[in-house]
């Protein structure tokens, strides 16, 4: 595993045999089995695609975001997977429910300490250090919402498996993300199901494993079917990509700030600027109304900038209501598994294409989603019902420390 930002040194054994277990060898092992006789053994693979990954593979194969997605899709159906998704649909989820407790927890600043600031928790590198290293300090201030790749684990396990009259163990779900860190994520404790031995992401593939696949079997683009992604409510036709706000990262920051601009204050906020503060990892966004500043965020990528964050928390100086934390430099574009050049090092020329990539996507806004309102009818029994807030919440809370910090470590 590579250094991840909280490096290794908070692995159990467990966990360590849990995540090399997500491996392009665990996959090819269900799909080896999903090829003999004995039917009993046979599951049905879905694969879920981050938005943040699709650029990668356009960039790679020379083609517009859309037909990269499409070709992806062939190839991973091509090697017997049955559904292929894309998962803004779940990170549209994980931002409206970001929002609701943003405002929530905004209301109730003056009589809740650990209310404000609110920091978002879709970055698992960033939840693994808070967690295991930080503890209290900062675990109350976390969204309880889950991530984009947590709520598409649900959507696959719980709604979609229904759907398809599956049980969930019968459903092998991977998901295909530009970050190793997004394994630690899939395997904890509370994305287990004991009862029915069904975790809601089986296996994380990176960007750059499955591009590693492609190369191994020496396929082609050129030769590989364009192929519409699926959708979850399994209506037919292309539906063309989208994006979330934001820079190369899923846009919390952003659709949070205009959400609580409306919402608190009556103003429409259209376009945001970002203040670049120590350098581009580290910048604030504010909101004023006759020389009031009425709301201040921060987006802190990269372990520097978080180190300087938690030093000011430390001396109670964070004048920030809202903190998008991302643990790689650059946002999720850059994440390690697909960023990186051979020798370890980011390849920066990449990741400006990818960039480039992703900002062609049009902008929607969860809200305008209809898909999401049916949802949250058919599969929650309503926004504000104990199943939103069982399926699509969780709990972040200091883990006891079962190994020290190692002393040579380096970020």
């Amino acid at each position: 595993i590579p250094a991840c930002l909280s490096c290794d040194g908070c692995l159990s054994e467990e966990e360590t045999l849990k995540i090399s277990q997500q491996s392009l060898e665990e996959v090819k092992q269900v799909l080896a089995l999903n090829k003999k006789c004995d039917v009993s053994k046979h599951k049905v693979l879905v694969a879920s695609v981050c938005p943040q990954s699709l650029p990668f593979f356009a960039v790679k194969f020379g083609l517009d975001v859309n037909e990269a997605a499409h070709k992806l899709c062939g190839f991973l159906k091509s090697l017997g997977v049955q559904y292929v998704f894309d998962t803004t649909l779940a990170a549209g989820f994980s931002i409206l429910e970001s929002q609701k407790e943003f405002i929530q927890r905004y209301r109730r600043r003056n009589h809740d300490s650990h209310a404000l600031p609110m920091f978002t928790s879709s970055c698992p590198g960033w939840i693994r250090y808070s967690e295991h290293v930080l503890g209290s300090l900062v675990t109350p201030h976390i969204c309880t919402a889950r991530s984009p790749q947590q709520i598409m684990g649900c959507l696959v396990k719980d709604y979609f498996s229904k759907q398809q009259k599956l049980s969930p163990d019968k459903v092998y779900h991977v998901v295909v993300a530009p970050c190793f860190d997004k394994k630690f994520e899939a395997v904890r404790e509370e994305f287990y199901n004991s009862l029915l031995e069904s975790r809601d992401v089986d296996c994380v593939l990176t960007s750059g494993q499955i591009y590693y696949l492609m190369e191994q079997r020496k396929v082609s683009v050129e030769e590989l079917d364009s192929v519409p992604l699926d959708q979850v409510l399994g209506e037919g036709g292309d539906v063309a990509l989208v994006r979330h706000d934001g820079r190369g990262s899923e846009g919390f920051l952003e659709h949070i700030f205009k959400h609580a601009a409306k919402e608190l204050f009556g103003l429409e906020v259209h376009e945001i600027t970002y203040k670049t503060l120590r350098n581009r990892d580290f910048q604030e966004v504010t909101l004023e109304r006759d020389g009031e500043t009425l709301l201040q965020f921060a987006a802190v990528y990269g372990f520097r900038n978080i180190q300087t964050l938690v030093h000011r928390m430390r001396k109670g100086r964070v004048p920030y209501q809202l903190v998008e934390v991302l643990s790689c430099p650059g946002g999720c574009l850059s994440g390690r598994g697909q960023a990186e050049s051979e020798g370890g090092r980011v390849d920066k020329t990449l990741v400006q294409q990818m960039e480039e990539v992703y900002c062609s996507l049009p902008v929607r806004l969860p809200e305008l989603n209809p898909t999401l309102h049916t949802l949250y009818q058919d599969w929650l029994q309503g926004q504000d019902s104990s199943q939103t807030s069982k399926l699509l919440h969780t709990q972040y809370r200091p883990q006891s420390q079962t190994h020290t910090q190692p002393p040579h470590m380096q970020w």
